[in-house]
């Protein structure tokens, strides 16, 4: 039985691949999630708001006091009187490369063009074999356009596009006025891959407290909905490899994914809810379905119930809606 799989020209061994996480910020976890049989690994995410801090720290450590004296203009601070986020985190990538023989995917989070570029450079020079941009972005100024927005994502992939010759791959949220034009727009400015969806972690109000808290819900099962129908619909209609990432638990819902023209499905909330050996759990489940319905091979399953390949295209689109909802009243 064949699971290999192609994921923004990389050669996978299978179609499960751990997302970015809290998990791989330990290199003893990446290598135990090669053992359980993952097929890449897209490591934490160093955020926007770490080099806007390292910005700052380095600018005030290299300038203090010059006011008063030119002479310490020839003098710069020990370099372990600040942190260096976006050293340690090259030095993760390079320590992952040197333990383990899977594609290392880095991933970088934010909302602006700001220091993207440069180190993206230094990520593909610390031999990450991809590159990941989670554009997290909450639009509060009543002033924005929808315009405006999506040319921020198109200036964003095509300024780190023009900087590396590895392969990048863009992390979106659903919440585009017309999606498919923007996965369209993306592929065509040079996205190697999208991965559908973002999830948005929403704050709560603590009644004790009165303090707005952070609240962060794992994702469950029926959280694949979205990101399943959309794959269906760009299945065929973007170069663009496709990754689906939100509510994959089991090895059923994979198969469903790679049905629906997913190139590869990525595991997050499954893993810190019962482990990275969930891994192989999942992908049994997967060739214990594939072995009873004698599919031979991952290529075989990928893009079958797609949206052009679906013997009822509607059941993607809005014309299903009232069926949906007589099939739930009978029930």
């Amino acid at each position: 039985m064949d699971l290999t799989t192609t994921y923004m020209g990389l050669t996978l061994r299978s179609p499960l691949v751990p997302s970015s996480s809290p998990l791989s910020e330990n290199i003893d976890n990446i290598q135990l999630m090669e053992d359980a049989g993952a097929a890449a690994v897209v490591m934490h995410s160093l955020f926007e708001e770490q080099l806007r801090l390292e910005r700052y720290e380095l600018h005030h450590h290299l300038t203090y006091g010059t006011e008063s004296f030119s002479e310490a203009l020839t003098y710069f601070p020990e370099l372990g009187s600040f942190r260096v986020d976006s050293e340690t985190y090259l030095d993760h990538i390079c320590k992952a490369k040197e333990k383990v023989n899977i594609p290392i995917i880095a991933s970088l989070n934010g909302s602006s063009v700001g220091g993207w570029t440069n180190y993206a450079k230094q990520i593909e020079q610390a031999g990450a074999d991809a590159l990941e941009l989670n554009v997290y972005y909450v639009p509060t100024d009543m002033n924005l356009t929808g315009a405006q927005i999506e040319q921020t994502y198109i200036d964003i992939l095509q300024s780190v596009k023009a900087a590396v010759t590895i392969p990048v791959a863009i992390k979106l949220s659903p919440y585009f006025t017309n999606l498919a034009n923007m996965a369209q727009r993306l592929d065509q400015v040079g996205a190697n891959g999208l991965v559908l969806f973002n999830r948005f972690y929403q704050p709560d109000i603590n009644l004790e407290t009165l303090e707005v808290e952070p609240n962060v819900l794992l994702s469950t099962p029926q959280s694949m909905r979205l990101p399943l129908r959309w794959m269906a619909i760009l299945y065929g209609h973007v170069n663009a490899s496709l990754a689906a990432t939100s509510g994959i638990h089991s090895g059923q819902d994979v198969l469903k994914m790679l049905m629906a023209g997913a190139n590869i499905t990525m595991l997050c909330s499954v893993l810190l809810q019962h482990g990275i050996q969930q891994i192989r759990v999942i992908e049994q489940e997967m060739r214990e379905w594939m072995e009873q319905y004698e599919y031979e091979s991952v290529q075989q399953l990928q893009g079958s119930m797609s949206q052009q390949n679906c013997p009822n295209p509607s059941a993607f689109e809005r014309a299903q809606y009232m069926r949906s909802l007589q099939t739930y009243k009978r029930l």
